[in-house]
């Protein structure tokens, strides 16, 4: 890992730990999240063929349009987040995903991660 950001290395060595443990199938596929310090973004993956059936982020033009959406430094990211788990959960079930196994990708489940769990749920995901 060389001359990395502890806290990076952190969440690095979390995710090697929880996804040699975790693997999406044809009837719960695998909803991943990424989170930088801007933007958001989840999809669904199958892993047994390594294909993405559904994924929004916050660049999208749909999630920038909406109301929730505030443009300006002091926007709440939390609510972006919401939305991005909406926006995601709609396009899976289009595809016909109902279960997925959520896969936090060595981030902490709270703040935006946790806000992305919700909004799936919300929409209708079932994990």
């Amino acid at each position: 890992m060389g001359l990395m950001n502890p806290r990076k290395q952190a969440r690095l060595k979390r995710k090697k730990r929880v996804k040699k443990k975790m693997f999406g199938t044809e009837e719960r596929l695998r909803l991943s999240v990424f989170r930088s310090v801007k933007h958001i973004y989840a999809q669904v993956i199958d892993d047994t063929c390594g294909h993405t059936l559904a994924a929004a982020s916050s660049l999208e033009k749909a999630v920038k349009e909406h109301p929730d959406f505030k443009s300006e430094p002091g926007q709440n990211k939390k609510a972006v987040a919401i939305l991005i788990g909406k926006l995601l959960a709609e396009r899976a079930i289009q595809k016909g995903v109902t279960k997925v196994v959520f896969d936090r990708n060595g981030f902490l489940y709270h703040g935006r991660i946790k806000a992305v769990s919700e909004g799936a749920r919300e929409a209708g995901l079932v994990f």
